[in-house]
């Protein structure tokens, strides 16, 4: 027991600056803690232990899991690229635009964080399909069959993920220091050259955060690209894909996938330490 502690106890008067909160975890708090890390942990070890760590490598090198996990690397590269080209300026609109609307344009852009993937791409489907509200007219006019193609894995992955890198740049526009875009304005800079040099610029941190969110996000989606795109080997099975198919058969290739998507995982906490992982108030 502290001194401050014991002071109050003993009825004297203490100044309420002294009067300073322990660093331990009650109980009451702890036991809870400590179940939750262990709930979280406990399936990533058993992932570990159960691993085929001799026979990884010819598990890796297998001609299926090598297509599988280039396409996966493509498909998701160009899902955060296409988040970047659309996800900004998105960002910029909800930050910085104001017009009726607005607080249900935002809560729109963030639907596919909390859908469930399957619903997600059954609605890609009803818009993008062959007989969808825009597929018809892009198969009508330009031949554009999206559904089951290595385009309709990027469309699915985009759709979940590019509300990651949204959300992220339009908080870092939002705590910008606006007083600069106001400074390079009254020098006679125009919108343009404001947002490419001083804008993004400025959000730059934030922006790369959120991209490689969305390309963690792409990379792991499932639901969304088996229900809009298919599971064809080759063509638009990607890894997470590859993963459900393996553990119908053998779940040792299973594991081997998996323990590469659990490295990719751990890379993006890796590039994103400094944000996620420093403890709050610290330098």
């Amino acid at each position: 027991m502290n001194r401050t502690v014991r002071g109050v106890e003993a009825g004297r008067r203490v100044a309420p600056e002294r009067l300073t909160v322990g660093r331990g975890v009650p109980a009451v708090l702890a036991a809870p803690a400590a179940i939750g890390f262990c709930f979280l942990l406990v399936p990533l070890l058993a992932l570990l232990v159960r691993a085929p760590w001799r026979g990884l490598p010819g598990l890796l090198s297998d001609p299926v899991a090598l297509t599988a996990l280039r396409l996966s690397l493509l498909c998701a590269t160009a899902a955060t690229a296409v988040s970047i080209v659309l996800g900004v300026p998105l960002a910029w609109v909800l930050a910085r635009a104001r017009f009726p609307g607005l607080a249900v344009l935002r809560a729109l852009v963030t639907v596919p964080l909390v859908l469930p993937p399957v619903v997600g791409g059954l609605a890609l489907l009803l818009a993008f399909g062959r007989n969808g509200m825009v597929g018809r007219h892009l198969d009508a006019w330009f031949g554009l069959t999206l559904p089951f193609s290595t385009a309709g894995v990027v469309v699915a992955e985009t759709f979940v993920a590019m509300p990651f890198l949204v959300v992220t740049v339009e908080g870092a526009l939002r705590s910008a220091d606006r007083e600069l875009e106001e400074a390079a304005a009254t020098l006679g800079a125009g919108r343009l050259t404001v947002f490419i040099r001083i804008t993004l610029p400025l959000v730059a941190p934030s922006l790369l955060a959120g991209a490689v969110l969305c390309w963690a996000r792409a990379l792991g989606e499932f639901g969304a690209t088996i229900t809009f795109a298919g599971n064809n080997p080759g063509t638009t099975q990607t890894l997470p894909l590859a993963v459900y198919n393996a553990l119908q058969t053998d779940p040792e290739p299973a594991i081997a996938l998996s323990l590469v998507l659990l490295l990719a995982a751990a890379a993006v906490l890796v590039l994103l330490r400094d944000r996620w992982l420093r403890p709050v108030g610290a330098p």
